[in-house]
């Protein structure tokens, strides 16, 4: 099947708007790969101390006759997705071993955990924890003994921060190695219809709090697809996984033998051997747009909106809100699974999973067959599934039919003929909107704004019996200069229960909202934000707006809109308490989160 003429447009607009950036960067890379293995440059006093402690595998580091592999962990064990990573560095170094060559942890990064601090203050710390994560990687391969990388992360930050640290290491091979999503436990929508009946106040925190842990019950990701499972998915689609290595549980035979064989290519694929491939060389501006097609198709996380323009800048490639926009007009939502529909993640993975989903976009002319990835050449390669055969781990093709179309369809008979996300301009600035979960008849909403600094003042109106009419409402000071730009998922309950009692109802925020957004509409990450003198600091309550995510518009309807001077916020509280104040520099140097809301790329 010929490539799509809209997939080939936008990666050939993507590659000219790129082609300074790109080439600096690939000389850099280039210019590193040439000096040869690492430890080759570094004094016998700097290799004794990278060794010292290494017992077994002392002499092969010290002799250079073996690949050295550097692992960066994101393990903690308060962090369900992460907690499984506890035990990966003694797998990952006997794998070495096996495979002839040897394993070190170089470091470790932070990540936190979104859901403990959804609606709380630790998440104004959360979106600049990924440049954080990007810089404990860069200090950790910076010891300059690696001959490749094995990245341990999934959740939400972790593995865009893990991903811009591997672009900018880029001269060398890395292997992204996730630990899988927990088991079942309550259905998504159950958890969903209790937050929302606690909303209401029709019952006590005694009945949400059972929901909330039936439903985050044991070691993995949340099984509802967020954030944390669109960054699996986004692995996959960018070849930085082995194919199908994303939704398999922790704790299984699988989920270790993906993690061993894992290792093994990670040592294969270095500067020592025949088959060099280093992350530089794959990711270019096909993978990147291999990926955003994977994120439509799946309807994934709006957070993937502001972290892969990130994670494309440290690889030298500059994407824009457009190219998401005309993406996700020529990829067909196949899949089905919480917030979009009832299934979870394992579901998903039980259907087909990615690699039916996969074979499906490469027939249909939607995705770059001809990439490099740590399996191989070709996305070809991630057609197939990985299966266990008296205990040897192969790869065969997956099924070509789907195995719940009730989950996930073909790209000829989709859910809806586009993608999951919609970028939306007009006199209000530009934004996205996570439509896959939007009802078509709620996706145009023209009404009376209400105007909010904080998302606890939404809450405490809708209590008072304020918002019992068509609202667009306004949460503005919510981007990354205001305060880091917190998620304000915790607004989704209120505003469902508005939208179930009949009213037509928006957000519009220069914030952030969960990878699991839900029904309402919203209009998020609107640029240039509130702190910068962005259009929405000009709205007045009781101004009519129209959200229009069927022509892509937002718009202040009021005359004299455009004459008007932005009202100022006094911001001085958000620099302190929890760890604020470490990061004022972050707020004052972010970027726009229409380029990514970078402060390291």
């Amino acid at each position: 099947m010929p490539l799509n003429d809209t997939v080939a447009r936008v990666t050939q607009r993507i590659e000219e708007r790129s082609a300074e950036r790109r080439e600096i960067y690939l000389d850099r890379m280039r210019r590193a790969a040439d000096e040869g293995p690492r430890r080759a440059h570094l004094t016998c006093g700097n290799q004794a101390h990278a060794y010292a402690a290494s017992g077994p595998d002392k002499d092969s580091l010290a002799g250079h006759r073996a690949p050295n592999l550097g692992i960066v962990t994101a393990y903690n064990d308060m962090l369900s997705a992460h907690q499984p990573f506890e035990t990966f560095p003694d797998v990952i170094r006997k794998a070495a071993r096996e495979a002839g060559g040897t394993a070190q942890v170089a470091g470790g990064v932070p990540a936190m955990c979104d859901g403990v601090t959804q609606g709380q203050v630790g998440m104004e710390l959360s979106l600049f924890s990924r440049d954080v994560i990007a810089l404990a990687a860069g200090v950790a391969l910076s010891h300059n003994v690696f001959d490749a990388a094995a990245y341990l992360g999934v959740c939400d930050k972790i593995v865009p921060g893990l991903v811009i640290a591997a672009a900018t290491f880029g001269y060398i091979p890395g292997v992204f190695m996730p630990a899988g999503p927990m088991t079942s436990g309550l259905p998504n929508d159950e958890k969903a219809r209790v937050r929302q009946q606690f909303a209401a106040g029709e019952v006590g925190r005694d009945a949400l709090m059972k929901a909330e842990m039936e439903s985050y019950h044991g070691p993995g990701t949340c099984t509802f697809y967020g954030t944390a499972n669109s960054n699996q998915m986004l692995m996959e689609f960018m070849g930085l996984h082995l194919p199908g290595a994303s939704f398999v549980n922790p704790g299984t035979d699988m989920r270790e033998a993906l993690t061993k064989a894992g290792t093994a290519r990670a040592l294969e694929i270095t500067a020592l051997g025949n088959d060099y491939r280093p992350v530089c060389d794959i990711l270019d501006a096909k993978a990147f747009v291999n990926g955003i097609v994977g994120l439509m198709a799946t309807g994934g996380s709006t957070n993937l909106v502001i972290h892969l323009p990130a994670m494309a800048r440290a690889a030298g490639i500059v994407l824009d809100l457009e190219d998401f926009d005309d993406l996700s007009s020529v990829t067909p939502l196949m899949a089905k699974v919480y917030p979009n529909g009832l299934a979870d993640v394992n579901h998903f993975h039980a259907a087909g999973g990615l690699q039916y989903m996969i074979g499906q976009l490469l027939d249909a002319g939607l995705l770059h067959d001809d990439v490099r990835t740590v399996a191989g050449d070709g996305m070809t390669l991630y057609r197939q599934e990985p299966k266990l055969k008296d205990g040897r781990l192969t790869w065969e093709d997956a099924p070509t039919e789907t195995q719940n179309d009730k989950i996930l369809r073909p790209a000829t008979d989709p859910f809806q003929a586009t993608g999951g996300l919609r970028q939306l301009a007009g006199n209000l600035g530009r934004g996205m909107m996570k439509t896959s979960a939007v009802a078509p008849e709620r996706r145009v909403i023209e009404a009376p704004v209400r105007i909010f600094t904080e998302q606890e003042d939404v809450k405490t109106a809708f209590k008072a019996g304020e918002l019992n009419q068509d609202t667009v409402v306004v949460v503005r000071f919510q981007g990354p200069k205001s305060n880091g730009m917190p998620e304000l998922h915790g607004l989704v309950p209120t505003l469902a229960v508005m939208q179930d009692r009949g009213h037509k109802v928006a957000l519009l925020t220069d914030g952030r909202m969960s990878g699991a957004s839900g029904k309402v509409p919203a209009a998020i990450h609107v640029s240039p934000e509130a702190a910068d003198g962005g259009p929405l600091a000009k709205l007045r309550d009781g101004d009519i707006v129209r959200v229009d995510a069927e022509t892509g518009t937002i718009d202040c309807l009021a005359p004299d809109f455009d004459a008007r001077e932005p009202v100022k916020s006094d911001l001085s509280a958000n620099g302190h308490g929890v760890g604020r104040e470490l990061f004022a520099a972050f707020r004052a140097n972010v970027g726009e989160a229409a380029h990514g809301a970078g402060v390291v790329v």
